[in-house]
């Protein structure tokens, strides 16, 4: 499995059109249960680590509901990479875009 995707059901669907497996979360609960299991951290119910994705895509909403466990995981620098993408609602308000993060990074537009 190179990448799963935790979201909201219609964005798991899409993926799995694609061939991407995901699960489907509406609380933090389900988020954080779902991140621990696809991480390792989730104990016996966890991934085996051969097994783990090489990508997790969680959605922002997800993201912003796992914030703390989020950010600690990319401290550690470890697999999987979480990516952030926009949920089925768009951008969360004052959430940068990619191309917001690079724009203020290099100080020039293109």
């Amino acid at each position: 499995m190179e990448y799963f995707v935790i979201g909201e059901r219609e964005i798991v669907l899409a993926f799995k059109l694609v061939g991407v497996d995901g699960s489907v979360c509406v609380n933090r609960t389900e988020s954080l249960d779902a991140f621990n299991r696809i991480t390792g951290r989730g104990g016996t119910a966890s991934v085996p680590s051969s097994e783990r994705p090489k990508v997790l895509i969680l959605t922002e909403e997800v993201s912003s509901m796992l914030e703390d466990e989020v950010l600690d995981w990319q401290k550690e620098a470890e697999y999987p990479l979480i990516v952030e993408i926009p949920g089925i609602r768009g951008h969360l308000q004052g959430k940068k875009t990619l191309t917001d993060s690079i724009r203020e990074a290099i100080g020039i537009q293109v």
